[in-house]
Formats: C-alpha cells, sequence, structure tokens
C-alpha cells in the first residue's frame, strides 16, 4: 500500500511539473505570430533583426522577418493588416495618410524609433569645427572658402551636392543660390553617385582638408568619420519649402532650413490587441542617432548583414537595450546570446 502511494503521489508530481510546463510554453505563446518588416536601408534593417530577437528570444513571439519598402508595406499593413510591425517608417514623407489611417483604426503608431529623427543638412569635419569655432551656422561656412577647397581649383571652395537623381540635389542647388555661393567664392561639386559623396569625405579625412556638403544621419558614414551639422540661420518655412526649395525651377530662392525628418515605429491594430507586452516593448524602445551611427559603422567596416549587426549590438551595447525591456526579459534575451 506504502508503495502504491508513493508511486501515485510521484505520477501526479510529474504530472503536474509537466502541465506546469506546458502552461509555461503556452503562456510565452501568447505573443502569437508577428512578420517584421525589414526595409532596405541599413538602420532598418538592423532594427528589425533587433526586434525579431528580442520578440523571439524574450517574449517567446513566432518572430518573423519579411522584405519591405515605406509606401507598399504602409499599404499593405493599412488595407490587408500585414505585416504587423514596421520598425522604421519616416513618416514626415506622407504624414497625412499616416495620421488618417491612425483615425480610422487602420494602423497603429509605436515607438519614436529614432529618437533624434533624421537630421539632414549641411555637414563639416569636426576637425575643421573644432579649429574653427566660430563656423556654427551655414552663413559661417560661406564666409570661409579657403577652409573648402574645391578639388579642381583649390582658389574656390567646395560645396558637395547630392548626386544625380537624388530629390535632394534640387533642395541643395537652391540652398546655394540662397546663400550666393559663387559670389562667396564657391562652387557646386556634382558627386556623381553615393560612392563619389562618400568618397569625397573619407578623401577630405585622409588628407585632413575642408569638406562642405549636404549629408545626413543615422549613417555609417557619420559613425566612421566625425561630423558637425550645421546650424540653419532661419526657421523651417513650409510654404518656400513646398513653392521654392524643393521646385528645379525656382528663379529666386530664400534661405530655409531642414527639419528633422520623425522616424516612428508602425504597428497593425491586432497587433495591438493580441501581443501584450511585445507591444509594449515596440512602444517604448529607440535609440540615439550617436548609437546608431557607430552601429552602422561597424556594419560597413566588417561587411556585416543586419542579423550580424543585431547581434553585434545586442552583445556590445547592453547599457542601450536593456532599458527597452524588463529585467527578466533581458535575462532571456542574454540568455539567447
Amino acid at each position: 500500500m506504502n508503495r502504491l502511494i508513493t508511486t501515485t503521489a510521484v505520477a501526479v508530481a510529474l504530472f503536474g511539473l509537466t502541465a506546469a510546463a506546458q502552461a509555461q510554453d503556452a503562456g510565452s505563446q501568447e505573443c502569437g505570430r508577428i512578420r517584421i518588416a525589414s526595409m532596405n536601408w541599413a538602420s532598418a534593417e538592423v532594427m528589425a533583426a533587433i526586434d525579431q530577437f528580442i520578440l523571439k528570444n524574450g517574449y517567446g513571439c513566432d518572430a518573423e522577418i519579411v522584405s519591405g519598402d515605406t509606401m507598399p508595406t504602409f499599404t499593405s499593413m493599412t488595407e490587408k493588416g500585414e505585416p504587423d510591425v514596421a520598425p522604421e517608417v519616416f513618416v514626415n514623407q506622407f504624414r497625412e495618410q499616416v495620421d488618417q489611417a491612425v483615425a480610422d483604426k487602420r494602423i497603429e503608431y509605436g515607438a519614436k524609433v529614432l529618437r533624434d529623427g533624421s537630421e539632414e543638412g549641411f555637414w563639416i569635419p569636426q576637425y575643421i569645427a573644432d579649429g574653427h569655432p566660430d563656423i556654427v551656422k551655414l552663413s559661417d561656412a560661406f564666409e570661409h572658402p579657403e577652409l573648402f577647397p574645391a578639388p579642381e581649383d583649390p582658389s574656390k571652395g567646395a560645396v558637395y551636392n547630392c548626386p544625380s537623381g537624388w530629390g535632394c540635389q534640387i533642395m541643395v542647388g537652391n540652398f546655394f543660390k540662397a546663400y550666393d555661393g559663387e559670389d562667396q567664392g564657391f562652387t557646386l561639386v556634382d558627386t556623381g553617385s553615393a560612392a563619389g559623396l562618400d568618397g569625397s569625405i573619407a578623401k577630405a579625412y585622409e588628407s585632413k582638408t575642408g569638406w562642405l556638403g549636404y549629408y545626413w544621419s543615422p549613417t555609417a558614414i557619420i559613425g566612421r568619420y566625425p561630423m558637425k551639422k550645421l546650424q540653419f540661420d532661419v526657421a523651417f518655412d513650409a510654404a518656400e519649402w513646398k513653392s521654392c526649395t524643393t521646385q528645379p525651377d525656382c528663379a529666386d530662392p530664400k534661405r530655409n532650413a531642414w527639419t528633422p525628418a520623425e522616424v516612428y515605429t508602425l504597428i497593425t491594430p491586432r497587433l495591438e490587441k493580441e501581443s501584450g507586452p511585445a507591444v509594449e516593448y515596440l512602444k517604448t524602445r529607440s535609440w540615439g542617432n550617436d548609437v546608431v551611427n557607430k552601429v552602422l559603422a561597424w556594419k560597413d567596416e566588417n561587411q556585416a548583414t543586419g542579423e550580424d549587426t543585431a547581434l553585434h549590438f545586442l552583445e556590445t551595447r547592453d547599457d542601450v537595450w536593456t532599458d527597452w525591456v524588463p529585467a527578466e526579459v533581458a535575462d532571456k534575451v542574454k540568455a539567447a546570446l
């Protein structure tokens, strides 16, 4: 009888443990399936891979990466409810459409994933900024053509433009006119391609010469070569931007400014309703451009994939990402690493 009682007790205990384990497994899958759009630029690709790893290993989600691009992904999310997450969307490009979709409950805002936004404008090397602290605004730089010698005629200053076909080429040209660049002793340099633009910065750094031109952040180049973005002399004028700054044939452009592009995560209403703590993560995690620039520089220097770069970030910058999640989730992610 004692043996029967003991055997029965052990069986009950084992059953209880098995049931508890099954319940725990079921609980970990409450997050369900999440499809994450990986956009075709570096910072978005890396964040998608970071999200997948944290959601899968920290929250128990069935997290899957799918290919994406801004407008096709937005359209699919609002019309078909898939994919579930677009980690990095530049909403300024179509803010009215996004806001209307939110009002119609066809999509939801997540976190402001790039805390600083995307910073566009005119940059100079940090060593030039350090040596000439009086150069703070764009107008200050235009007063010193001798600091930014043109490659083909060093007697003139150079402003490096966007490559042909990029929308910013028009804007830079109009800024050049608005600041009387030619009369100030400058020439506008056509960089030809993205590689040409990047190469002009690398060459300036190698020879420690001056460089002035258009660039943006976060990018690998800004992570690799410390640069200072110049302040604009006037506030952003939306009407001027629309009627002239962005127009190729504007006869009399005025000084203007770029505003930081707001960059958000977008999620579907289904995910909002069904995925609990995972959604809280997607609504709070964000990083600064100083961090992103360094991560992208590592990616570029090591010719790494988005997944490789995500793992490198998670392994080396737990001072950043552990603030995004509860302690027990962070422990699970560290264990998975």
